[in-house]
């Protein structure tokens, strides 16, 4: 008998973390590591939203909330899908989580049963094929061809639908290419969504992290049908910098909310309470669009310096990405080079020996279907990332 179930012997554990652990350890040690790894925002917790978390506390508001969420949070979420997304709903039908990972998991555990086929366009975050698999679904991958900026087309939707397909995982500004579907691609998807009866998790949430003039469009807003069928997964971890405070949120039809609320209530209860309270400051300030904006600036002023390093080099090059902070580097003009007498034959042994030999540390592009490239997080010092990137060319042009 096996000690451990099989859902649980299935998951792979991420890529992300265990080589910025990796990393970290290096730099403990002494060694002066440039880490393109984790994909969180380098700046601090806006004050006044920490000074909300720390009013919260000292006025003693650590009880228990509903397991949806204070009711006053999900109110400033309908409000934020009103003013944002040109989408309405009611309280009830708004999931504040522990994180938009875990609303990710509360979508599927609640749609996917065994046996049902779910489609990932890639390169994917490579948590979605994780969770899917967690709940007994079937991942089904689309590729996204670099021609198109990794986008997938409607005609490659149509083409892995099944009669088992259950579920769509959309994820636009995307994790880990930065790809934005324009409207006109939304709509396109929606309409073979909408044929074929087919959910659809939109996760959204790098929606404000976008660059040179592009504008995401959510799948929701695309028809009264849509919305009934899509379950939209935002938060703050990255509009805010608040990827410790752990809360995210969803807008789903009303049934699939109270399952989802039912679920919770037995699996985690409610989120944080102190965060729960930070969150609604950080929906509701007027400080909040100001703050978004110096962030977002300085985004694409790294995008921008890295994009044109990258331009530079030879043995590598990436698509322009135009949302979130991550770039995809294709290096498979390297695949069968030498490296001090280690041949690199994919992404992770790319990845691994640039660590160790010039100590910059990139996530393999393998776990997120992507095997010709590695990605790299420009959330990090315009210093630090025009190092990195001096490095990752002198580190091409030292192979042989």
């Amino acid at each position: 008998m096996e000690r451990l179930a099989r859902r649980i012997r299935a998951i792979s554990p991420s890529q992300t973390l265990a080589i910025s652990a990796k990393a970290k350890a290096m730099k403990a040690a002494g060694e002066n590591v440039v880490n393109f790894g984790v994909g969180e925002p380098d700046f601090p917790t806006p004050e006044y939203i920490v000074e909300a978390g720390i009013a919260a506390l000292r006025a003693g508001k650590t009880k228990y909330t509903p397991s949806a969420g204070l009711p006053e949070l999900r109110r400033a979420v309908c409000e934020k899908f009103r003013r944002d997304n040109g989408l309405e709903y009611e309280p009830s039908q708004i999931i504040v989580s522990n994180g938009a990972k875990h609303s990710i998991f509360n979508v599927c555990y609640a749609l996917v049963d065994e046996g049902d086929e779910v489609i990932i366009p890639a390169p994917y975050w490579l948590t979605y094929p994780e969770v899917v698999r967690t709940c007994g679904g079937i991942p089904v991958y689309v590729e996204g061809a670099k021609e198109n900026n990794f986008k997938i087309t409607a005609q490659q939707l149509e083409a892995a639908v099944t009669p088992k397909t259950k579920l769509f995982i959309f994820n636009s500004p995307c994790n880990p290419t930065g790809a934005v579907y324009s409207e006109a691609e939304v709509r396109a998807l929606a309409a073979v969504c909408e044929k074929h009866g087919i959910f659809v998790l939109a996760d959204e949430i790098y929606e404000k992290l976008v660059y040179g003039g592009t504008r995401p469009f959510s799948m929701a807003a695309v028809s009264d049908r849509m919305k009934e069928l899509t379950i939209t997964v935002n938060g703050v971890s990255k509009t805010f910098a608040m990827t410790g405070w752990r809360i995210g949120y969803l807008a789903a039809p009303a049934d699939i909310a109270k399952a989802i609320d039912s679920f919770q209530s037995h699996a985690t209860s409610n989120a944080c309470s102190i965060a729960q309270y930070a969150t609604l400051e950080a929906l509701t300030s007027s400080l909040s669009d100001g703050k978004i904006r110096e962030m977002v600036a300085i985004f694409a002023d790294r995008r921008r310096a890295a994009v044109e390093r990258i331009a530079k080099m030879d043995g590598a090059y990436c698509i322009v990405p135009e949302g979130a902070f991550y770039l995809m580097l294709v290096v498979s003009g390297a695949y069968g080079k030498r490296c001090g007498g280690q041949e690199i034959t994919d992404s992770v042994s790319f990845a691994s020996a640039l660590l160790e030999q010039a100590k910059v540390a990139v996530v393999p592009g393998a776990p997120f279907g992507a095997p010709d490239c590695v990605r790299l997080s420009y959330s990090l010092s315009m210093e630090d990332l025009l190092e990195g990137l001096a490095r990752i060319d002198g580190f091409l042009k030292s192979l042989n």
